[in-house]
């Protein structure tokens, strides 16, 4: 992965909720690391990049930044649906994650949420709100997950950095 901060999806079935939602990590590709959620907030220099599903390269348990959304469900055939949305400006962007029970809803909450951000903030906006949202019809028990990530923690990369 580079430096952009990188969108990614998946979903998961399983006999438990959790089991489901770790499913839905690795379709992700970001099963084998120790996420942390950050708020949504992105920092000027980086780039907000879509690319679906990804094997990170991190190191099995690195501890990784993300914001994510996600929802589970144990009835067979209910719509799951989550997603990101992001907007950017020079001084920097803002990320706003959403679940519901059907893309569309998914997508009107995001767009609400980034206009709300928009109008917090005395920012130079440039461009249009972008959405990624995933939707998942649970068989028997279903997650579905939108993660962006930022990648290994200061901490985690200078630890790597110092065994090369």
């Amino acid at each position: 992965m580079s430096d952009d901060i990188a969108v990614v999806w998946g979903d998961g079935e399983a006999r438990t909720p959790l089991s489901a939602f770790d499913a839905a990590l690795a379709d992700a590709g970001i099963h084998n690391y120790n996420l942390v959620t950050y708020s949504s907030v992105v920092p000027p220099e980086r780039s907000v990049t879509t690319v679906g599903q990804v094997e990170a390269p991190y190191e099995v348990g690195t501890p990784v930044g993300v914001v994510r959304a996600e929802r589970e469900s144990t009835r067979p055939n209910e719509t799951v649906a989550a997603g990101l949305g992001w907007i950017r400006a020079r001084e920097g962007g803002v990320l706003m994650e959403s679940d519901a029970g059907s893309a569309a809803a998914v997508r009107a909450d995001l767009r609400e949420k980034l206009a709300d951000a928009r109008r917090l903030r005395d920012w130079d906006w440039a461009g249009d709100p972008e959405l990624a949202v995933h939707e998942h019809t649970v068989d028997r028990t279903g997650a579905v997950v939108v993660a962006a990530v930022y990648g290994p923690l200061a901490e985690a990369r200078e630890a790597a950095d110092g065994r090369r």
